[in-house]
């Protein structure tokens, strides 16, 4: 009977998933504790949209947060979510950045650092591997999974064999937006398992509501580790419980050695806190209903959730459908990318401008123009052709890529920034923050200083989903206005670009959001 690992997911995806990062730190130090001592493989607690929303929403240090998650859960491998060279942000960063970064995760607690590309291009990869390698850490390298023309078995199975070759520890197929059918994913992890040694991770979202076959399936083709979330945080736009993987494994003749009596400890306790959020309105009930159409549409289940929540909110919900059957459309013009951040946002948002202003590409985000220029990576497929003119013809200042070995450093300037602004030397985390997330990392000092580091009376200060675009009715009247935001402090890129879009009368305000 060959053993099943189970990593648990709840602290950090369950949490984006249906909270939109919203857990407080407290909550999340009580579950990691009881979470610690079930026996799981690993838990996912830290990374992808957690760093940021702790600052910008919580008004907590990311730092903090993790070193006191370490200290709740000292015996279970913990693991979080690396974008590449985006580090947790939205565009790349210099590699001296990129290797502090790593170091202080690594020395701060994290053991397994699963690094992804948006455009599973290596290249953007490659050094996040190299770093995480040389300071000990174990590589899980990451497929971002997405099914088009160009998106086959075979094409799956050689990327691992690349990511094998730069040092990957272990493979993760990640199932962003929850598409992979049972087929699939008995097919995908026999060819992954034909072709490589490595160790081969499931993650899954529930979206489509097929996840539980998905699982099964995958056990019978030897997945090594699968991901799920206790219960209460589990379904929807998150993932399977953990609990239903265990009667899966048990169909598959797979083994689990878990704490039962600890798991159901975890159960009680997720089960209050979930329902404390139900009361507070911070749940987003919605991300708990299954959507099958995302099968055609390949929108991650959160970006899904909130952009129908903000288009009925402002009035524009009779405009849905049209935004669901633009967004393939706008996705195979720019050469099949995977629907996962930052271009789940970029594809999204492209799509809603389509149909708001009732000629396709007629605005065009910066975003999508720095995509088309080649500024995130290789592309899957070339674009198409007369989409990358149209797109050529409104870019002012074009732009070539830079390789991430060629970008400026920032350290030293952004730490005489920061310790102006807070008048003493910054440590080197804080500067680091500050590199990747300006403004959110000044307004968590802004609210330091005040006294009012978050807490249950003020974590609902700011309502904006985690990830998707948003449409809002706007007070202003210009056909169009980009209010870009301030990045002179640095060079990260702040992702909640807002538009004011008019339509026959109607100004919207579009926002990308994080």
């Amino acid at each position: 009977m060959k053993k099943l690992g189970i990593q648990d997911l709840t602290v950090r995806d369950g949490n984006q998933s249906i909270l939109a990062t919203r857990m407080t730190r407290q909550h999340i130090m009580e579950l990691a504790a009881v979470l610690d001592k079930v026996g799981f493989y690993s838990m996912e607690v830290w990374g992808g949209a957690t760093f940021d929303s702790a600052y910008r929403f919580l008004k907590e240090s990311s730092w903090e947060i993790l070193r006191d998650i370490r200290k709740a859960a000292p015996n279970t491998k913990l693991s979080m979510l690396l974008r590449g060279q985006n580090i947790v942000g939205y565009q790349h960063y210099d590699n001296d950045i990129l290797e502090r970064f790593i170091r202080l995760t690594l020395e701060n607690g994290i053991n397994i650092i699963r690094i992804f590309d948006a455009l599973n291009d290596p290249d953007n990869m490659r050094n996040a591997i190299a770093f995480t390698k040389k300071y000990g850490g174990h590589v899980q390298a990451a497929i971002a999974y997405t099914v088009s023309p160009v998106h086959s078995n075979e094409f799956y199975a050689q990327l691992v064999k690349t990511y094998e070759s730069m040092g990957a520890d272990s493979i993760c197929i990640k199932d962003m937006s929850g598409i992979i059918t049972p087929k699939n994913a008995y097919e995908l992890v026999s060819a992954i398992k034909e072709s490589s040694d490595l160790p081969l991770n499931l993650h899954s979202h529930t979206t489509a509501n097929a996840t539980a076959l998905v699982m099964e399936e995958a056990m019978k083709a030897g997945v090594d580790v699968v991901d799920g979330c206790i219960s209460p945080f589990s379904g929807g736009t998150s993932h399977l419980a953990v609990e239903t993987l265990l009667e899966a494994a048990k169909l598959t003749d797979r083994e689990t050695d878990l704490n039962m009596d600890a798991l159901n400890e975890a159960y009680e306790l997720a089960n209050s806190i979930v329902n404390y959020y139900i009361e507070s309105g911070d749940l987003r009930v919605r991300s708990l209903i299954p959507n099958p159409k995302i099968l055609t549409y390949q929108v991650p289940g959160g970006m899904l959730s909130n952009l129908i929540s903000q288009m009925e909110q402002q009035g524009a919900a009779n405009r849905m459908n049209e935004v669901l059957k633009e967004i393939p459309y706008v996705r195979e013009d720019m050469g099949y990318p995977p629907l996962v951040t930052p271009l789940s946002q970029m594809v999204g948002t492209q799509a809603v401008l389509n149909v708001l202003m009732g000629e396709r590409y007629k605005m065009i985000p910066t975003e999508i123009k720095n995509y088309v220029q080649g500024l995130y990576g290789k592309f899957p497929a070339d674009p198409d052709p007369d989409i990358v003119e149209k797109v050529m013809t409104q870019i002012i200042d074009k732009k070539t890529p830079v390789p991430p070995e060629d970008l400026p450093f920032v350290y030293d300037k952004n730490r005489k920034v920061l310790a102006d602004f807070l008048g003493r030397e910054p440590e080197e985390e804080e500067v680091v923050a500050y590199s990747i997330f300006p403004e959110p990392v000044k307004g968590y000092y802004d609210e330091k200083e005040l006294g009012k580091n978050a807490n249950d009376t003020n974590m609902k200060q700011e309502n904006a989903p985690a990830s998707a675009p948003a449409v809002e009715q706007a007070s202003t009247s210009t056909d169009v206005a980009a209010v870009k935001p301030d990045t002179a402090t640095s060079d990260a890129y702040d992702p909640n670009t807002v538009y004011d879009v008019n339509v026959d009368g109607t100004t919207y305000r579009l926002t990308i959001l994080s």
